[in-house]
């Protein structure tokens, strides 16, 4: 069975014969499997690569560095002012520069699960375009402007997602998109403004992708527990949960495993961070124990950019050695 077998079979709880993995696309650690080819290449800008780069990016947001290699931050936003609204154009989803280098690395990627990032889906990408304090504002002082912009950015979206299949067709077979929706504590808003602004419109983005053939792979940071339901109802196949114990790892797992496939790491921001192997390996084990079925429902995720995080460079060895000791946790632990 070829890679892209057992890791569509891990999202589609098909019982896969292995515990998948998911290598970072710069980041590779030889000895373990590497079952998905991630590509980026999509989401650089003419400019140039927009998380460290000071440019100003193809949706006319200018960016600021902050001081980590691969982290920055927008800090011109073309639509601070409501009265750009009328004249402000996206970029054209169609564009040839975001497609042309696609081909030859799905080529590269043999019999790998090829899954394609493009980043900022809704909520990241309104508030990019808008800032994030008047975002907050807006959706009670100018709701019908909200829903205008994100509008716009879904007809974006799902030009891109017909462009990409018109040129690649069943050779992608997943999209991974991206909205960061919580604090460590909560997430920024209620359910309400959920419901009134973002679900019907990742319906129909998540619509579109199915309709290729492809699964929706949602990555959001902080506690977003309260959303994960409604993700799962929107027909969100993989959730990219990088922040397992702010979760409360075992109980959120038995709450969600067997609904959801997870893109799963040991904590980013705790667990790794503190170095302390025998905590690593012990919630690896936790996170399979309790986040997977027998059926599938997991895969284990490099967050790759680990520098970044004050992670010590031995840390996520450790992490995929434990994984790998569990590839084949639920065939030696059932009957």
């Amino acid at each position: 069975m070829d890679s892209r077998e057992i890791v569509s079979r891990a999202i589609e709880f098909d019982a896969p014969p292995r515990l998948p993995f998911w290598q970072h696309w710069n980041h590779k650690m030889p000895g373990f499997p590497d079952d998905v080819c991630n590509i980026w290449e999509m989401d650089r800008h003419e400019a140039g690569w927009f998380f460290d780069n000071p440019v100003m990016d193809d949706w006319g947001c200018g960016w600021s560095t902050t001081g980590q290699k691969n982290i920055g931050q927008v800090s011109e936003f073309p639509l601070a002012d409501w009265s750009a609204l009328d004249s402000y154009s996206l970029p054209d989803p169609c564009k040839a520069f975001y497609y042309d280098r696609l081909g030859a690395m799905i080529d590269a990627a043999e019999d790998r699960y090829v899954a394609i990032t493009a980043h900022s889906l809704l909520f990241s990408r309104l508030h990019k375009l808008r800032g994030f304090a008047n975002t907050m504002e807006d959706f009670y002082l100018e709701p019908e402007r909200v829903h205008r912009v994100l509008d716009m950015i879904v007809d974006f979206k799902i030009q891109q997602c017909d462009e990409l299949h018109r040129r690649f067709g069943d050779s992608i077979h997943g999209l991974f998109v991206t909205d960061d929706w919580g604090t460590q504590e909560r997430t920024f808003v209620g359910k309400k403004i959920l419901d009134e602004f973002f679900v019907p419109r990742y319906k129909k983005i998540f619509d579109a992708i199915h309709a290729h053939g492809w699964h929706v792979i949602l990555h959001s940071c902080g506690r977003v527990n309260d959303f994960v339901p409604t993700f799962i109802e929107l027909g969100a196949d993989v959730l990219n949960m990088q922040q397992s114990r702010n979760y409360d790892l075992v109980p959120f797992g038995e709450q969600f495993r067997g609904k959801v496939c997870f893109l799963a790491t040991v904590d980013i921001q705790s667990t790794m961070p503190q170095g302390i192997e025998e905590k690593v390996r012990e919630e690896a084990r936790l996170l399979v124990e309790h986040w997977s079925t027998p059926s599938g429902g997991m895969i284990a995720f490099d967050y790759g950019d680990w520098p970044a995080l004050g992670v010590k460079p031995e840390m996520p060895r450790v992490m995929f050695d434990e994984f790998a000791k569990l590839m084949n946790y639920w065939q030696s632990t059932t009957v």
